[in-house]
């Protein structure tokens, strides 16, 4: 039997809360024995099948040909199971090649080095059967390795695919929040729309962005093979490929796409507020080769009608992906768009069916119809809905304070309706807390503190004073707390506190409290430059409430530095995870008699750049250093450079600029170490974080002097949150 004609087991993966639509397509195109599980389903099928799966799947991501199994807990093992495989039967030894590496063990603890040790069993192996040695290759391998080791196992897998499947190759450029193509694909298919397609029935996206809804519409109306576009498949350079059977089913992919200028496909519009998501999405439609059948314009939401030229049209779709308020500031404009949508559907859009796919599902309910079908899904790693509506009246409300009702009837646990008059209840405290906290404030002559934090549980804001401006941020709220109620509390409590507190309502800020990863820990919120100066300790700083997610000073680390300030006299400071260098300008006050900041965003040490000057201090005793602070550490040689050290890290961190990932509680041992190989003789760390439920290592830090020093870090403003963060002193042992 030939290698075509051989059946093989292979595993295709998705996103969460695709693996049912996956199975069925799979299906479709001729694999058996399906058995799905968590991002993926495992099939079986001819090589035949396989290639109809990277050409033709519009939901896969990878498509995984798994090779051996094996018991992984140490490196070595790892490399015994990885060289168990002929290579040679996959590869030529001068091949190029690439592995990718997911999860970990007490034995290999980063993928950094799980992947290098795979790499070097395939390496090693090949040339000593060869004399010749393959090359790494991370952007387009000959062959592309995928390990993933959980519970002590190691699967082995070629991925087939190469890239992920969803990069159909024509879409180069993004807007601000792009969907990936493959989730796209699913929300068309969960929405109707391939039998909608075939009925003639029209489609519109109000707020297209990079047209990604619209091209993947348009590729399932013309039966396109959506891989048609790529560049490269994983298996062309494994040898074991049957480049002829490839070659046929490119060609009939290749003719169905030659027909598509002449096909009449149904009526698929676009628009979009942004000129510049016009022009990405008119580009992107370009590239895909159906700029003859999609119509992009430039439009306000205000202008949304049916395709009024066409008269003779059916009802047809109409599925968006609006904003969802990823922060605080947008969601109360957020709210009226939902329900400027749901008036315009019911007004212009009756028999139509409505897809709105959300990240923040609640805001769903300001549109004031039911929902008649809602899918979980997930965009990224946000939990996301596909609300679907009939646009039909039977399921209209008549406003939207009755559809608040009926979604607050119908939760499982409601969230606590305000008393009457919450909003003065809120007021009241608010006095009550500015009564003591600003007596206490400017005894000490303190400019920055916190007044409110969430004291009441229907208000569960946290409200700071920054010399004369105010800064309140929403906790995030549970999925159990209707969120277009939360809008209402908010615009409650933000229309009494500049009466209370005595500022402007112009210098009221408003921002959300929120985990963040990667870039968005560091990404501009706005581009004002709203700096202002205050001051603490005798040093001055420069905070900004409009322009980032933080405003540049975290006011509850202000006694640890006045302590820093207090120690710092002819030190030599080491500031880590150095943010925007209050610290470092607290060390400098203090007489220190070098400072050394590490922070891997530039624009934070920009900032502290600012904050320098700003208190005369030369960078000359003053350094910064751009770097990932774990790499940094891992870097440094053993010598007792510093006196005394600060490090605040993140409680987590997966920037795509760092090395690994970072997570606190698992990485703080190894943190501290690295830290104390620079900390001299008598020297001390001071080791701070904000996980409420971080337990310290001290077993495995034995042989450091550690003190809990996080009561004595607390001040007035954060009595009422004991665990808002934890401190240590670290010392070396005396002989140790």
């Amino acid at each position: 039997m030939s290698s075509s004609a051989s059946s093989y087991l292979f595993f295709v993966t998705c996103p969460k809360g695709l693996e049912q639509l996956l199975t069925d397509e799979l299906s479709h195109l001729g694999a058996v024995n399906a058995k799905s599980t968590v991002a993926g389903v495992q099939v079986e099928g001819t090589l035949e099948v396989i290639y109809r799966c990277c050409l033709w799947s519009r939901l896969a991501n990878r498509v995984l040909l798994p090779l051996t199994n094996f018991e992984a807990e140490t490196a070595e093992q790892l490399y015994a199971g990885v060289q168990s495989v002929r290579w040679l039967d996959h590869m030529r030894a001068n091949a190029t090649l690439a592995v990718d590496f997911n999860g970990s063990t007490r034995g290999i603890n980063n993928t950094h080095f799980g992947a290098l040790k795979v790499k070097d069993a395939i390496v090693d192996q090949i040339r000593d059967a060869s004399g010749q040695r393959p090359s790494i290759d991370k952007q387009r391998p000959d062959l592309r390795v995928n390990a993933y080791l959980n519970r002590g196992r190691c699967e082995l897998s070629l991925d087939l695919s190469g890239e992920s499947l969803h990069r159909r190759g024509y879409r180069t450029q993004g807007g601000e929040a792009p969907l990936k193509e493959n989730l796209a694909a699913a929300l068309l298919i969960r929405s109707g729309w391939p039998k909608m397609a075939e009925e003639g029935r029209p489609l519109i996206d109000p707020m297209c962005g990079s047209g990604t809804l619209l091209s993947e519409a348009a590729m399932m109306a013309a039966k396109m093979a959506p891989g048609l576009g790529r560049k490269q498949f994983g298996f062309e350079g494994w040898l074991k490929h049957d480049s002829s059977l490839w070659m046929e089913l490119l060609r009939e992919a290749r003719a169905v796409r030659q027909q598509v200028p002449e096909m009449k496909l149904p009526e698929i519009h676009g628009y979009d507020a942004s000129p510049k998501a016009v022009s990405i999405a008119k580009d992107n439609i370009r590239r895909a080769g159906l700029e003859m059948h999609v119509r992009i314009s430039q439009r306000e939401l205000a202008e949304l009608k049916p395709l009024t030229h066409r008269s003779d049209l059916p009802p047809g779709l109409l599925l968006t992906n609006p904003p969802y308020g990823e922060r605080l500031s947008e969601i109360p404009l957020i709210v009226y768009l939902y329900r400027y949508l749901g008036e315009a559907l019911k007004r212009d859009f009756l028999n139509w069916t409505a897809g709105v796919f959300t990240g923040n599902p609640d805001l769903g309910k300001a549109i004031a119809m039911r929902a008649t079908k809602q899918y979980k899904l997930f965009n990224g790693a946000i939990p996301s809905k596909l609300l679907l509506f009939s646009v039909k009246p039977e399921y209209f409300y008549r406003d939207s304070k009755q559809a608040e009702a009926k979604a607050s009837a119908d939760s499982e646990k409601k969230a606590s309706d305000l008393p009457q008059g919450g909003s003065e209840m809120f007021a009241n405290r608010l006095r009550k807390n500015l009564k003591q906290i600003d007596k206490w404030a400017r005894k000490a002559d303190i400019q920055c503190y916190r007044v409110y934090d969430a004291d009441m549980p229907e208000y569960a804001l946290a409200v700071d004073r920054y010399a004369d401006w105010v800064c309140v941020q929403e906790y995030a709220a549970p999925s159990t707390v209707d969120q277009v109620k939360a809008v209402e509390r908010l615009e409650q409590a933000v229309a009494v506190i500049p009466n209370v507190m005595g500022v402007p309502s112009e210098k009221v800020v408003l921002k959300q409290r929120r985990r963040q990863s990667g870039k968005e820990q560091y990404q501009r919120l706005d581009e004002q430059q709203n700096y202002f100066q205050v001051g603490e300790g005798g040093c001055g700083f420069l905070v900004n409430l409009h322009d980032y997610l933080d405003t540049g000073l975290f006011l509850d680390h202000r006694p640890i530095r006045m302590k820093i300030q207090e120690w710092a006299r002819d030190k030599r400071f080491l500031n880590l995870f150095c943010y925007t260098g209050a610290a470092t300008i607290h060390a400098a006050k203090g007489g220190a008699r070098s400072t050394t900041s590490v922070d891997m965003s530039n624009t934070y040490l920009d900032w502290l750049r600012k904050n320098l000057a700003l208190n005369g201090f030369s960078e000359k005793l003053n350094e910064t250093v751009q770097a990932d602070c774990m790499a940094w550490l891992q870097q440094q040689k053993s010598q007792a450079d510093y006196d005394l050290i600060f490090m605040d890290p993140p409680t987590f961190s997966n920037s795509k600029r760092m090395r690994d990932t970072l997570d606190i509680q698992r990485d703080h041992v190894d943190m501290i170490r690295n830290a104390m190989k620079l900390l001299a003789e008598e020297g001390t760390l001071v080791f701070s974080n904000n996980l409420r439920r971080f337990k310290m290592d001290k077993e495995a830090l034995e042989r450091f002097e550690i003190e809990d020093i996080t009561r004595q870090t607390i001040d007035k403003d954060f009595s009422r949150n004991q665990r808002i963060h934890n401190c240590w002193l670290i010392r070396h042992k005396s002989g140790s």
